[in-house]
């Protein structure tokens, strides 16, 4: 977690705090990566048992924003209140973020019900990618020709896997594809945010915005959790989404998105255990083969910014 240190003020007025500024350690941040998406699979596995046994996407969306939420008021309360506490130094592009991450994790929760976790995940790999090929636009970093051709072998492998013209094609690949895009973006607007807004903050409105979104929607539909483990699992996305998305946010500080995201393909070989051990659910051969493609394009894309980085040291 960032240590924020005050500003020399007058005193007569309030303490304000900095953030921590970004420094430059990839293994650091590689390392919170790994972590971050270890939490992300609980997610996903506890979200796909319990929408088996009943419990609508909706309301296990909002159980996600619920403990965040919490958590995160929290934990920013702690730091003290002043007119800076609620009040983000970019306000509405760290809502937006808020927002994006939620439609996220609508559209991902909806998907897992009807696809196996395997080509969720696969379909999610889209998301590095993406944010790859926006690193340039959005947050001028630099992408080479090495890389956007890592970046076509990588969508060339995700159409592999959700065979778009096949007669098993379902409409639920689309929620999946739409939840990769706006992880995407979401992953973009965190490094722009990065160095800028508190971990904290970030993460108070990334729970903020969902918790008050879905509340409506999942008291409408509600089912009462009938055991122990119900319960455990339903608070659990929560507290495992914040501090997946607090060891994501803290990352970035490390490393720039580039080199981080090619990382999350980890998460399928979680989900895949998951899967297997779970639900009996083993990966077909096109599912393989488009992970193994999107891997390639990751390995690739890791391959690249550590011969910038070696090159940049000399």
């Amino acid at each position: 977690m960032p240590v924020e240190m005050p500003h020399d003020a007058a005193p007569a007025a309030p303490a304000q705090k900095v953030v921590a500024p970004m420094v430059e350690k990839p293994l650091l941040g590689i390392s919170f990566m790994l972590i971050a998406y270890f939490c992300f699979s609980l997610i996903d596995t506890s979200v796909k048992w319990l929408a088996i046994v009943g419990f609508p996407a909706l309301q296990l969306a909002f159980m996600r924003y619920f403990a965040h939420f919490v958590i995160a008021t929290g934990l920013l309360l702690r730091e003290g209140v002043n007119r800076e506490t609620f009040i983000a130094p970019q306000f509405w592009l760290t809502v937006f973020r808020g927002s994006l991450i939620m439609i996220s994790t609508v559209c991902n929760f909806f998907a897992v019900k009807y696809l196996s976790l395997t080509l969720t995940s696969t379909i999610l790999f889209g998301a590095p990618l993406l944010v790859c090929a926006l690193s340039w636009p959005l947050l001028g970093e630099r992408v080479g020709p090495v890389r956007w051709a890592a970046i076509m072998l990588g969508f060339v492998g995700i159409l592999i896997a959700i065979r778009p013209f096949d007669e098993s094609f379902h409409w639920a690949v689309i929620l999946s594809l739409m939840a990769a895009s706006a992880f995407a973006l979401y992953s973009i607007f965190t490094r722009k945010l990065a160095g800028t807004v508190s971990t904290n903050t970030m993460q108070f409105y990334s729970g903020a915005f969902g918790f008050f979104a879905l509340m409506p929607f999942a008291f409408a539909q509600w089912v009462w959790p009938e055991t122990w483990l119900h319960w455990f699992l339903l608070v659990g996305l929560g507290i495992w989404a914040w501090t997946g998305h607090q060891l994501l946010t803290t990352a970035h500080r490390f490393a720039p998105a580039s080199t981080l995201t090619p990382y999350a393909y980890v998460f399928i070989v979680y989900l895949a255990v998951w899967s297997w051990l779970l639900f009996d659910d083993l990966p077909d051969r096109w599912t393989i083969t488009g992970a193994a493609i999107i891997v390639t394009a990751g390995i690739i894309i890791w391959m690249r910014e550590r011969q910038k980085a070696a090159a940049a040291t000399r």
